[in-house]
């Protein structure tokens, strides 16, 4: 389907009551969206971090913006400062936070102005589990979901986890939103397929938006 449309023609498309799919929305920026991924991690590189239920996850994480998220043994959790390395998470670039206002804005959500920004690098294989983003304070923020690189599978469930998932393939410079009614559903990456992207190489980034405080 994706290849019926122009190359370079952004267009959004439905997924549910207050979610929406803003496709090629971030390839403009790719380049710099890019660059800006390697300073951070060159800042704070990317970890993989252990679930509570002690499980290495498969997908690298950092962060940047006023706050982090981030799972341990004892629990998931936001903090102003990377409990690896005790520093403070790299300042969220313009790029990104602009990025990120004017998806929600396009998607219905004016308001929104993220206080943190969680990076995770896929590699082939690694996969995230269905979940909901549910520790951030303000549950009527959206979330912001930026792809980059090797396409993924996306689920998009409901509000229960065993309830029936959407597989939607999200490529280089999608942006996906969700907030208001479909906030809470449940959602995650199939595992990764190998490939080389032109820009990325052989991994994905995604850069989710939140606000946190």
């Amino acid at each position: 389907m994706l290849d019926l449309f122009s190359e370079d023609e952004p267009w959004q498309e439905p997924l549910a009551e207050g979610a929406v799919i803003l496709r090629r929305r971030a390839r403009d920026n790719a380049d710099a969206l890019y660059q800006h991924i390697l300073s951070i991690s060159a800042q704070n590189p990317f970890a993989y971090r252990i679930t509570p239920g002690g499980h290495r996850m498969s997908v690298a994480m950092t962060n940047c913006g006023d706050f982090g998220w981030s799972t341990d043994s004892r629990g998931y959790k936001y903090s102003e400062q990377d409990d690896q390395n005790n520093r403070k998470w790299p300042p969220m670039p313009h790029l990104f936070r602009s990025l990120a206002q004017e998806a929600a804005r396009e998607a219905g959500f004016p308001l929104f102005n993220p206080d943190a920004c969680l990076l995770n690098r896929y590699e082939p294989g690694a996969k995230l589990t269905l979940h909901q983003d549910k520790d951030e304070k303000d549950l009527r923020q959206p979330i912001v979901s930026v792809s980059l690189g090797l396409p993924a599978v996306f689920q998009f469930g409901g509000f229960e986890r065993g309830d029936s998932a959407q597989r939607i393939l999200l490529e280089h410079g999608d942006v996906v939103v969700w907030g208001g009614p479909s906030r809470l559903r449940y959602h995650g990456i199939l595992p990764l397929k190998p490939g080389v992207h032109p820009l990325i190489g052989a991994f994905r980034y995604n850069l989710t938006f939140r606000r946190v405080h």
